[in-house]
C-alpha cells in the first residue's frame, strides 16, 4: 500500500510536471513556464531571416545603426556624418568630401531622426533621411546600397532638430532649427535675444527619380525654439506640423524660465501655400555659405559644392500660410495619425495627451476664430480646435506612433512606460512598462498611412541593470514588444549602439529584391579606376606618385613597387575585381595615418600614403577573402630623397 501511495504521487507530480510547461506537442498551456517563454517569437534560426529592418539613429555617433527585427541583431552600421575606420568613409579620397562643410571638414555629428521615402503615403524603401543635429544637415542614404549618397548643409539654423520628416510622397524633407539665432549671423549681446534671434524651417525639395535634394525655402519663423515635426497625411496632405517651445524667448537657465508659459505652441504649416507663393517669385534670395555634397555609384566618388544663396520667406507675407495651436506644457513629440484627422500634441511637463482635429482647424481657421498672435501670426482659440485628452495618468509624455488599426501609442520618460489609447475615444487601453526612461517608440510604418502593426519598439535613455556592467558607459537599451493582440506583451530587449532618439523600420521583403549585390565593373567612371590588368601601374608626377592597383583572389597588381621616396605623396588607386556578392577586400599600409579602406566588388577607392622613413614597407589585405587571404600582400621600396632609383613595379618576379 506505501509502495503504491508514493508510485501514485509520482505519477501526480509528472502530470502536474507536464501540464505546468505544456504537453508533449510542444503546446503551451495557460499557466506554465511556456507562456512566459517568449524566445521562441524573437528566433530567427540560421539561414532565416528577420521579417523587418529598423534602422536607428546613432545620436552622438553620427551614424545609422540596422537591426533585424525581431531578432534584435545587428547588421550593419551606415556611416553617415561620421568618419568610419571599418570601411574607411571620411577617410579615403572617394568619401572625404561627403563631411565637407562651411565650417570645414567636420568628421561627427548628433544623428537623430530617420525617415523613409514614401509614395502616396506609404514606405516605398528607396532612401532613408536622417539629420545631422549638431552641424545642421540632412543626408540621404540609398537602400539599394545602404549606403550615404547625399548630404546638404542647412544654413541659418542651428541645432537641426525637427527633422527629417517627409511629406507622404517625399515631395520635402523638413529642417527645423532648434535654437534660434540672429539670421544673419552677426555679432550682437545674447540678452537681446527676445525679439532678434529667429528660428529657420527648410523644405528640402527631393527630386522625384534621383532623390537630389535643394532647398526650396526657409521660413524665417519667430525666436523658439522647434523641437519635433510631422507631416499631414490624407486629408491633412499639404501640412506640416512642429512643436515649439521656450516660447518666452528666455536665453539663460532654460529649465526654469523657459517653463513659465501654461502653454506653448504646435505650429501648423501651409507648406502648399507657401509653395504656390514662391512659385509665382515669392521671398527673398539671401547670402548664405552652404555646401551640398554628392556621392555617385557610376565614379565611386563624392563632390563637395558650396552654395551661395537661400531663398527665405517671411510667414506674415503669406496670409493664411501659418497657425499657432496653444498646446501644453513644453511640448516635445508632435505626431499625426495615419488618417490625417488629428495631430497629438505631448507635452513634456503635462500627464494628459492634447489632441487636435484637423477638421476643426480648418473651420477654426476658416471662421477667423483667433485668440490674438505671435509676430504677426494668428493663435488659434485652444478650446476650438481640441478633440480630446488622453487622461493617461503618466508622466512626461513624449511620443506617440500608430499600429494602422485604430491605436496609438505614447511613451512617457518619467513614469517609463509605454500607454496604448483608442484614437477617436481616448481612452487608456493598456500600459506596460519600460527599462528605463523611454524616448521614442517605433512601429514599422508607425510614421505613414499604412503601419505594420506587429511590433513596437521602446528606445531607452538609460540601461542601469539590463546588462552586465562594463564600466561608466553602457550600450542604451531597447525594448521590443509584441502588439498583435490586445494587449502589448514585452518579449525581448537588446542593447543598441550609440544613443538612438527615433527609427524608421520596414518590410525585409520590399528592400531585399532592389538590393544592389555588387558594382559592375564595366560600369565604374572613377577616373583612377584600374579595369584591366595590363592597365596596372605606377606613375610619377613630381613628387606625387599614382599607384593604379588591381585586387583579386589572392593578390594586388602590381604587388612590388620601388622607387618610391621619403616625402613622396603616393596614391594607391585599387579597384576590386571582383564580381561576386559578398567578396570585399582590404587595403592597409604601414605608417598610415588614416583609416584602412574596405572596397566592394566592381569599386575603386584611394588611399594616401606618406613615407617617412627608408625601408622595404609592407601592405596586405585586411578583410578574410580566401584560404590564401594571407598571402595576400605585397613591398613597398622607400629610398632616400635624393636617390635616382626609377620607379618599377611587377607582379610574380
Amino acid at each position: 500500500m506505501k509502495k503504491y501511495s508514493l508510485h501514485l504521487a509520482a505519477i501526480l507530480g509528472s502530470v502536474l510536471f507536464l501540464s505546468g510547461c505544456g504537453d508533449q506537442n510542444g503546446k503551451e498551456s495557460s499557466n506554465g513556464a511556456l507562456a512566459s517563454n517568449n524566445a521562441e517569437k524573437v528566433y530567427v534560426a540560421p539561414g532565416e531571416h528577420d521579417e523587418f529592418y529598423a534602422f536607428m539613429s546613432g545620436g552622438y555617433s553620427g551614424n545609422v545603426a540596422v537591426y533585424g527585427l525581431p531578432s534584435g541583431r545587428m547588421f550593419k552600421e551606415i556611416p553617415v556624418f561620421s568618419q568610419f575606420p571599418t570601411n574607411g568613409y571620411g577617410y579615403s579620397e572617394e568619401t572625404k568630401p561627403m563631411l565637407e562643410t562651411s565650417f570645414g571638414f567636420i568628421p561627427a555629428d548628433d544623428s537623430h531622426h530617420p525617415d523613409i521615402s514614401q509614395t502616396n503615403g506609404e514606405l516605398d524603401g528607396r532612401w532613408l533621411f536622417i539629420n545631422g543635429n549638431n552641424t545642421p544637415r540632412i543626408a540621404r542614404i540609398d537602400l539599394k546600397t545602404f549606403e550615404t549618397a547625399e548630404i546638404i548643409e542647412v544654413p541659418n539654423s542651428a541645432g537641426n532638430h525637427s527633422s527629417s520628416y517627409i511629406t507622404e510622397n517625399s515631395e520635402y524633407v523638413v529642417a527645423g532649427t532648434r535654437f534660434s539665432v540672429p539670421i544673419p549671423q552677426r555679432d550682437m549681446p545674447i540678452k537681446d535675444y527676445k525679439g532678434n534671434f529667429k528660428g529657420a524651417l527648410s523644405f528640402i525639395s527631393v527630386e522625384p527619380e534621383t532623390g537630389n535634394m535643394d532647398i526650396k525655402f526657409q521660413l524665417i519663423m519667430p525666436g523658439f525654439n522647434y523641437d519635433l515635426s510631422h507631416p499631414g497625411r490624407g486629408k491633412s496632405h499639404g501640412w506640416f506640423f512642429f512643436t515649439t517651445y521656450n516660447t518666452e524667448e528666455a536665453n539663460s537657465l532654460l529649465e526654469v524660465n523657459a517653463s513659465q508659459n501654461d502653454k506653448d505652441f504646435i505650429a501648423a504649416v501651409n507648406w502648399k501655400k507657401i509653395e504656390e507663393y514662391v512659385e509665382n517669385g515669392g521671398g527673398t534670395m539671401v547670402p548664405a555659405n552652404y555646401t551640398h555634397n554628392v556621392y555617385s555609384d557610376e565614379t565611386h566618388s563624392a563632390t563637395s559644392t558650396m552654395k551661395k544663396e537661400v531663398l527665405t520667406v517671411d510667414p506674415t507675407k503669406v496670409p493664411g500660410a501659418i497657425f499657432f495651436m496653444p498646446t501644453p506644457k513644453s511640448p516635445h513629440g508632435v505626431d499625426v495619425n495615419p488618417t490625417g484627422d488629428y495631430i497629438i500634441g505631448n507635452g513634456k511637463l503635462s500627464a494628459d495627451l492634447t489632441v487636435f482635429s484637423f477638421d476643426k482647424m480648418i473651420a477654426a481657421i476658416d471662421g477667423k476664430k483667433y485668440d490674438g498672435e505671435a509676430y504677426g501670426l494668428p493663435i488659434l482659440k485652444f478650446e476650438d480646435v481640441l478633440a480630446g485628452q488622453v487622461k493617461s495618468g503618466g508622466l512626461g509624455p513624449l511620443h506617440t506612433e500608430f499600429d494602422g488599426k485604430g491605436n496609438a501609442y505614447t511613451t512617457f520618460f518619467i513614469s517609463s512606460e509605454v500607454v496604448k489609447w483608442k484614437v477617436g475615444t481616448w481612452e487608456v487601453i493598456d500600459r506596460k512598462p519600460t527599462y528605463y526612461s523611454v524616448g521614442h517608440c517605433m512601429i514599422p510604418g508607425g510614421n505613414s498611412r499604412k503601419p505594420f502593426g506587429k511590433y513596437l519598439v521602446s528606445m531607452n535613455k538609460i540601461t542601469k541593470d539590463r546588462y552586465l556592467p562594463t564600466g561608466p558607459e553602457l550600450e542604451h537599451s531597447a525594448q521590443l514588444y509584441d502588439i498583435s493582440g490586445d494587449k502589448m506583451e514585452l518579449i525581448y530587449d537588446f542593447p543598441t549602439h550609440g544613443e538612438p532618439h527615433y527609427a524608421a523600420a520596414i518590410p525585409a521583403s520590399i528592400l531585399a529584391p532592389k538590393s544592389q549585390k555588387i558594382y559592375k565593373l564595366a560600369e565604374n567612371e572613377h577616373p583612377f579606376a584600374t579595369k584591366n590588368v595590363s592597365d596596372a601601374r605606377v606613375v610619377r608626377d613630381g613628387n606625387v606618385v599614382h599607384v593604379y592597383m588591381a585586387m583579386i583572389r589572392s593578390h594586388f597588381t602590381p604587388d612590388n613597387i620601388e622607387g618610391i621616396k621619403v616625402g613622396d605623396k603616393v596614391y594607391f588607386h585599387i579597384t576590386n575585381h571582383e564580381q561576386d556578392f559578398d567578396v570585399p577586400h582590404g587595403f592597409m599600409m604601414i605608417g598610415q595615418k588614416n583609416s584602412g579602406l574596405l572596397i566592394m566588388p566592381g569599386q575603386t577607392k584611394t588611399s594616401v600614403w606618406e613615407p617617412k622613413q627608408e625601408g622595404v614597407w609592407p601592405f596586405y589585405c585586411t578583410d578574410f577573402c580566401s584560404a590564401l587571404h594571407q598571402e595576400m600582400q605585397g613591398y613597398v621600396r622607400v629610398s632616400p630623397a635624393k636617390s635616382n632609383i626609377d620607379l618599377s613595379w611587377s607582379l610574380g618576379e
